[in-house]
């Protein structure tokens, strides 16, 4: 189970990359980066395909999810100065209590 969660963990990091460089294609117009977003897609479904293998679907998902999201709102706000309200970070707690509670509940 310890290997299936890694490829979570992967697949999330690559989703990551693929959001940052989907904001860097400037809506596909530069190939290089919009090619690098779809490999990273790919890639991260891949992963997240053979941890399905062994996780269940909820937990595989949620965690893919919410590493996805919290990595891209810090690399959005690292790399492209993007800034979000008291709100949005009360939703990130949100995505993150989901999470732990459905770890729990397997």
């Amino acid at each position: 189970m310890s290997w299936a969660f890694g490829l979570v963990i992967f697949a999330a990091i690559l989703d990551i990359f693929a959001n940052l460089f989907l904001k860097k294609s400037n809506a596909f117009a530069h190939k290089g980066y919009a090619i690098a977003c779809i490999i990273m897609v790919w890639a991260a479904f891949t992963a997240l395909t053979f941890a399905l293998e062994t996780l269940p679907l909820s937990v595989a998902y949620s965690t893919w999810g919410a590493v996805g999201i919290i990595g891209t709102t810090a690399g959005g706000a690292i790399l492209f100065k993007e800034r979000i309200g008291a709100i949005g970070y009360v939703g990130i707690a949100i995505v993150l209590c989901a999470v732990i509670l459905l770890h729990i509940d397997v």
